[in-house]
């Protein structure tokens, strides 16, 4: 039995890997950058199994799988972790092939993957699917437009799964963090551009991938018999904020018609002095 953890070569994933190794799992941990994936192998030991593997191409996922040892093709628990953002711009102004990349890669791979290893958890009636959604999918922002469109699928898509599951014995939760730092995920967003990215964190106590990795490593280990749908977490440094309401400017008659209505006031109460 073995975790399949995607998105392994940095942030949430690299500490996932490290947390569920140390406790004694067997990790296969995937992603492109192979050099980051050897370098982790070499720190975990043989609890640790490198897989490159492009989950925004289903043939790159599934010689991934096809590739893996025998020993490691029975997965227990797979964590759907690789997705990006890209851009922050309004819809008008955004980058289509932004967009085609973010649903590439956070919808179409993680179903995909998820495709090739949920029958044999049915089949075995035991397995976890833990995807990563984001605070994103229920709450919209400027600038996330087609980013929490896919999070908010990735919320509908794992309360949709543990429908089709019930009795199956396969759990399914979704991990919907906030406000997260020392990641990739805003140098990614913002495309190299470190010093942009680096000012969403400033003075902010956010969280980090340990506390997202704790979270999945404490969903894991729950009983059998216990399935959390759904798990959200801000730093205690967000919160919500009201409904922003546009204003449109007074016409000019109507301005006018205020500023006489000032005017007309301002001498009522001069006059007024005059009697006191």
């Amino acid at each position: 039995m073995a975790i399949l953890i995607t998105g392994a070569s940095a942030g949430f994933g690299e500490a996932m890997c490290r947390a569920f190794a140390g406790a004694g799992y067997y990790v296969i941990g995937a992603a492109r950058r192979k050099e980051k994936l050897d370098a982790l192998q070499a720190e975990l030991g043989d609890r640790f199994f490198p897989l490159q593997m492009d989950v925004s191409h289903t043939e790159s996922v599934y010689q991934a799988l096809q590739s893996l040892p025998e020993h490691l093709q029975e997965i227990d628990c797979l964590i759907n972790n690789a997705g990006l953002a890209l851009g922050l711009d309004s819809a008008d102004k955004a980058e289509f092939d932004d967009w085609q990349t973010m649903i590439q890669t956070n919808i179409i791979g993680l179903t995909y993957l998820t495709r090739q290893v949920l029958p044999k958890m049915v089949e075995r009636k035991s397995g976890y699917i833990i995807n990563l959604g984001s605070i994103a999918g229920t709450y919209p922002y400027p600038g996330g437009n087609v980013y929490g469109a896919t999070k908010a699928y990735v919320r509908q898509f794992s309360l949709n799964l543990r429908a089709d599951l019930a009795g199956t014995g396969v759990r399914v939760s979704n991990i919907e963090p906030g406000l997260c730092g020392d990641t990739e995920f805003s140098n990614v967003r913002f495309k190299g551009d470190d010093e942009r990215a680096g000012k969403l964190y400033e003075n902010v106590q956010f969280i980090n991938p340990k506390d997202i990795a704790d979270t999945a490593l404490w969903l894991y280990q729950r009983p059998a018999h216990m399935n959390v749908n759904s798990i959200e977490i801000m730093p205690v440094a967000q919160s919500f904020g009201a409904l922003p309401v546009h204003r449109e400017a007074p016409p000019p008659a109507e301005a006018a018609h205020a500023d006489f209505d000032k005017q007309s006031m301002s001498l009522f109460q001069k006059i007024k002095g005059w009697f006191k």
